[in-house]
């Protein structure tokens, strides 16, 4: 198998000598790990003065050790988990930063073929789980993370509340679908491939998307520790540079095929490039008809780190009581996401950047954006802790 040729701009004007030249940068087998595998094999961080090394961790909370113990420099990441990691969830809290933004949509629900039958005939969800005669059982990636949010807005949104009627448990993502087949489950939300394995595989069935509850919402991230930036200043703006010039080119005609056969490698995620093509293209399959595609880029309008973006995740952990409120959402978010050094490195290749405002409707209504009162939004929902 060739590698791909990397088309488009591939040099740029470096603001000073780079602080380290190797990274090791570490990730997850999902479909949105796309960038990170493009920007390896095309060596898209040659022209930027970066050697770049693939880790591949067996799941998010690995991601995290090996963020804060150094072993890895950078990391394709949940948004959550950073936030998560900064505030001490779970862990050491330890200053976290948001680099970029990897992609948008691309994760999904999908519960049993047993709940997905009492779904669609009771019409509810309450009334499909009711059926079950035991508490049900969901799995997550993560606690912070955003499959943990994805999963909860959700069932909140259908009339079920994630902390007294259901169980939630983490798995790492490539062990969703056995334990679905084992009947450990009875429903999951979880990156791509997975979703679609476990239809093809007729142990589950894909019930919602995570753009129904939040159209082109931000997924992963790429995510280091705040030392690191403040020690590697043009390092990191190298390193933003490079995965631009990464989603830059899975958005070209072709790439997302080209891109599904490097994933499938034994390396990378290991299963049938049928599978992982079938929700990575442009448009999304017939098989995911609700679901917004996965965006990697869409000239520069995916990977803009808002800080408001990350605010909402703040929000969340508030609604779910993994935080007391407290009235810093928004400073926090500015200090995290490093969006004076991604206007730097963007401007360097030649990315335009999005305007810092937003305005997005969720599935149940609510509004967030710049110019929501982040202060009254986690006590507004109906269903929360």
């Amino acid at each position: 198998m060739n590698v791909p040729s990397p088309t488009g701009p591939t040099t740029s004007a470096p603001s000073g000598p780079l602080e380290k030249t190797h990274l090791r940068l570490g990730f997850v087998a999902l479909s949105d790990a796309a960038p990170l595998i493009a920007a390896k094999l095309l060596e898209f961080g040659h022209a930027h003065g970066l050697t770049l090394e693939l880790s591949r961790q067996p799941s998010w909370a690995a991601v995290r050790d090996k963020l804060l113990s150094g072993d890895l420099d950078a990391a394709h990441s949940l948004y959550g988990l950073v936030y998560g990691v900064q505030l001490g969830l779970g862990g050491p809290q330890t200053e976290m930063a948001v680099l970029m933004v990897l992609n948008r949509n691309g994760q999904a629900i999908t519960l049993s073929n047993r709940l997905a039958d009492a779904f669609a005939e009771r019409g509810s969800l309450p009334a499909a789980l009711a059926t079950l005669g035991r508490k049900p059982v969901f799995a997550q990636t993560f606690p912070t993370g955003t499959h943990a949010m994805w999963l909860d807005y959700w069932l909140a949104s259908q009339g079920v509340d994630p902390l007294r009627d259901i169980e939630s448990v983490v798995i790492p993502p490539p062990q969703m679908v056995a334990a679905l087949a084992a009947d450990k489950l009875d429903g999951f939300c979880v990156g791509e491939p997975w979703n679609e394995m476990a239809e093809a595989n007729g142990v589950g069935r894909t019930i919602a998307y995570t753009s129904e509850v939040w159209p082109d919402h931000p997924e992963k991230v790429l995510a280091c520790r705040r030392d690191f930036v403040d020690a590697h200043p043009n390092t990191a703006r190298a390193l933003v540079r490079t995965m631009l010039e990464a989603c830059r080119w899975l958005d070209g005609a072709g790439h997302r095929d080209e891109i599904a056969r490097w994933l499938a490698q034994p390396d990378y995620i290991g299963i049938d490039e049928a599978l992982i093509a079938a929700r990575l293209g442009e448009p999304i399959a017939a098989s995911a008809p609700r679901g917004l595609p996965m965006r990697f880029f869409d000239h520069g309008a995916v990977n803009f780190p808002r800080a408001i973006e990350g605010a909402w995740f703040l929000t969340q952990f508030e609604r779910w009581g993994m935080i007391d409120p407290r009235g810093d959402y928004a400073a926090l978010a500015a200090r995290v996401n490093q969006t004076g050094l991604y206007r730097e490195a963007a401007a360097q290749v030649g990315v335009a950047v999005p305007d810092d405002a937003m305005e997005q409707a969720f599935i149940d209504g609510k509004v967030w954006g710049d110019r929501t009162d982040v202060g009254r939004f986690a006590s507004s929902f109906p269903i929360r802790r």
